[in-house]
């Protein structure tokens, strides 16, 4: 079962460089007033979504103790994202505060992933 979940991390993992990655190709388009969020950005998050519930899932059926605060602000956090990327998603330009709370947004997660124990 260790497999299966180191699996899902690293799946994790990927999504939000998917997510980061997409955001920092597109800061300097930011600072010109024409970025917009890549498709990258949208699976990025999906997969974030989805492997975050599968880790919960499969650490709970471990037995493992789950901070289920911190994975409900990382959710909710996620969410907002998630929708923000998903709404804007086909719009030709992103308004540089809305582009920029995304970005923000993804580094809260990771800071409130890492740091919070």
């Amino acid at each position: 079962m260790d497999v299966v979940i180191n699996l899902f991390v690293g799946l994790h993992i990927i999504g939000i460089a998917a997510l980061l990655g997409g955001f920092m190709t597109q800061m300097k388009a930011m600072g010109a007033g024409t970025a917009r969020f890549a498709p990258a950005m949208l699976h990025g998050a999906l997969t974030m979504l989805v492997t975050g519930v599968a880790l919960v899932g499969l650490n709970e059926a471990q037995g493992h103790h789950v901070n289920t605060i911190k994975i409900g602000i990382k959710m909710a956090v996620l969410v907002v994202i998630l929708a923000l990327v998903y709404v804007k998603r086909d719009e030709e330009t992103i308004a540089k505060p809305l582009f920029g709370a995304v970005g923000a947004l993804t580094m809260a997660n990771i800071f409130i992933a890492v740091l919070w124990t």
